[in-house]
């Protein structure tokens, strides 16, 4: 059998434990958080999209120089948006005929001499003329359209501006396009 306990003995009077506390005796002081308003959540949320969209900028930036070929040494391209046809989604085609982003367009407010389907060597000659002029003006600003327009000789074509200025109006003052007539005369002398 067991022995039992005998309390003769005295029993030894236990400290408080430093380890463990009585909770109630702890008195802490709790800070209380007074809540966002709803413009303050608005701000924080916007600011936090801001950062990230940042971040994301950053990121991409960044990658996109480590992997970016180094081009130090390249020829310089040539910074001229019209030229041939080959290819090209920008290029001229005769003296008053264009292709702008793919779409062929005929230039309002004039009529130039033709190449492909000249009539005589005097026509296709100033033709070449009027296709290099057009080009270096076409090249020599910004190019837009500013809508279409139905000719005197019935065909409809697209008033076409550089830096603001009428590409027809332009080549019919130097001479080298006429303004559109219901029966064109000839561009050949007889």
């Amino acid at each position: 059998m067991s022995k039992q306990w005998n309390p003769r003995k005295p029993t030894v009077e236990l400290r408080p434990s430093r380890i463990r506390r009585d909770p109630r005796l702890i008195q802490r002081e709790e800070k209380k958080v007074a809540p966002m308003s709803t413009e303050q959540e608005i701000w924080l949320g916007v600011t936090g999209i801001v950062l990230f969209a940042m971040a994301i900028a950053l990121v991409t930036a960044g990658f996109s120089v480590i992997t970016g070929r180094g081009d130090a040494g390249a020829q310089a391209v040539n910074p001229e948006r019209f030229g041939d046809c080959e290819g090209s989604a920008d290029c001229v085609i005769d003296g008053n005929t264009i292709r702008i982003a793919g779409k062929t367009v005929k230039v309002a407010g004039m009529e130039a001499p033709q190449i492909h389907s000249a009539r005589c060597d005097e026509e296709e000659a100033r033709g070449a003329k009027a296709l290099g002029r057009l080009t270096d003006l076409l090249n020599s600003g910004k190019v837009t359209t500013a809508g279409e327009e139905r000719e005197p000789d019935g065909e409809l074509r697209t008033r076409v501006l550089v830096d603001g200025r009428d590409v027809g109006a332009t080549m019919v003052a130097a001479n080298l396009a006429r303004v559109p007539e219901s029966e064109a005369p000839s561009w050949c002398s007889e």
